[in-house]
């Protein structure tokens, strides 16, 4: 497992160990900012906004100057391929909006590389995409990627690959897209950089008693308003941050909502000051290892389950069996990421699903399971082919916004190694010592 997870920036605070000297002699964090297209494009000019730009530039480098890593995600390809091609809207169809990204890429690049030369930084190109991370090995690549450019003293530049995505220009989002990029770094902080000052409890836009949330430490007793969507050239909205915000914090990343017309801010939040955004706090039992990549495996579809099922998955840590399941929605192959939904289709978890979701809805549906040792499950006469019994392991389970105390993941990742020494034919106590020694080495 030490072979997979490569640490992060090397020293295990959060920087480079090597090209980066003030971080490491400073304590300093490892930081994404996400650019949004609305902070990148002057809608009522209808040209590139050259003045957030050089103000969020400005804003990177001060914080190298306070000796913290930093990498960019930004959106804006589409939109300044408009722009460079005189196209007044963004077209709907995938291959024309391709078209456009690879376009406008080459220009978005040469506005940021044009800033920081100016700054007298460096800066890099990394485009990704969601299957990328969703393969193992190319999920490590990547990460491997990222750890080289800062022990350079580099700038990632992090954008979807548009021209090559299969399933739309989305990852959902350039939120999400940064969420990935902040759980496969293991990021301190992660900033969504937006055209509202913080979250809200109503639209601002049109609600005069609207308060800001200026603190979140529970996301599932959030009560906010999500109505507010992303412009035109952009693709994301509240929703997709608060999204993005489940995926950071089960990292143990610290999010942060704030305006991007103001980026001096962030240097001044990583300081300690208050009320400059919305803080979302990371949970305490972050996932580690194998179940921090399945935050960044796609999902493809949802299961929801009753009642039971959501306490045997979320509050025993179990796995999940057929006769929990009350509902499979989406389309969904062997292996692939679900999502793990209570009754009301509120996700609280993320795994990867034993089955497809044609034979899983036919098992739901005709109640095809029977009783076993360990509970009912999948009756494989009727199936017409020998099923594992879990649904989905607890191994391959994820839990997302949970600040439930009393268990870790790491747990898991002894359970896992304990059960897999024992089976090999090594001696117990063996085992034990092996499997307690999993939990630092799945870091």
């Amino acid at each position: 497992m030490a072979g997979e997870d490569v640490p992060r920036p090397s020293s295990g605070d959060h920087r480079p160990s090597s090209g980066n000297s003030a971080a490491a002699a400073t304590g300093g964090k490892l930081v994404v900012l996400k650019v949004g297209t609305s902070s990148l494009y002057n809608q009522e000019l209808s040209c590139v906004n050259i003045n957030n730009l050089s103000r969020i530039t400005e804003a990177v480098k001060q914080l190298h100057r306070m000796g913290h890593s930093v990498i960019v995600v930004t959106s804006g390809a589409v939109g300044i391929g408009c722009h460079r091609m005189k196209i007044g809207k963004k077209p709907q169809v995938l291959a024309k909006k391709q078209a456009l990204a690879a376009i406008g890429q080459v220009h978005l690049m040469r506005y940021y590389e044009d800033f920081f030369e100016a700054l007298d930084m460096k800066c890099a190109q990394v485009l990704v995409t969601l299957d990328n991370l969703a393969d193992r090995s190319q999920y490590l690549n990547v990460r491997n990627t990222f750890q080289e450019l800062l022990n350079y003293g580099a700038v990632p530049i992090v954008n979807e690959n548009d021209t090559v995505a299969v399933q739309e220009l989305r990852f959902g989002d350039n939120d999400t897209l940064s969420a990935h990029v902040a759980a496969l770094v293991k990021a301190d902080w992660l900033f969504l950089m937006t055209d509202v000052d913080a979250l809200y409890t109503a639209n601002p836009k049109s609600d005069p008693n609207a308060q800001p949330i200026y603190e979140v430490h529970d996301m599932a007793k959030l009560q906010a308003d999500t109505t507010t969507a992303g412009t035109q050239w952009g693709t994301g909205g509240m929703a997709t941050k608060l999204t993005a915000g489940r995926i950071a914090i089960a990292a143990g990343t610290t999010m942060v909502i704030c305006n991007a017309a103001h980026p001096e801010n962030i240097p001044k939040i990583l300081a300690g000051a208050e009320k400059l955004g919305t803080k979302f706090y990371p949970i305490k039992n972050v996932a580690q290892g194998r179940k921090r990549w399945i935050l960044s495996v796609p999902v493809r579809g949802q299961v929801w389950m009753d009642v039971g099922a959501v306490k045997a998955v979320k509050d025993r840590r179990k796995s999940l069996f057929c006769p929990g399941i009350t509902k499979v929605v989406g389309s969904f192959h062997l292996s692939d990421g679900v999502a793990l939904c209570d009754a009301t289709g509120a996700e609280f978890a993320r795994g990867l699903s034993n089955f497809a979701s044609d034979e899983l809805s036919r098992i739901v549906k005709g109640r095809v399971w029977e009783k076993s040792r360990s509970g009912r499950t999948v009756d494989s006469v009727a199936l017409g082919y020998n099923a594992v019994e879990e649904v989905v392991h607890r191994d391959n389970i994820t839990l997302l916004a949970s600040r439930e105390e009393g268990h870790s993941d790491d747990d898991d990742e002894a359970h896992a190694a304990m059960a897999k020494l024992v089976i090999s034919g090594r001696g117990a106590a063996e085992a034990e010592a092996a499997a307690a020694a999993a939990p630092a080495a799945a870091r």
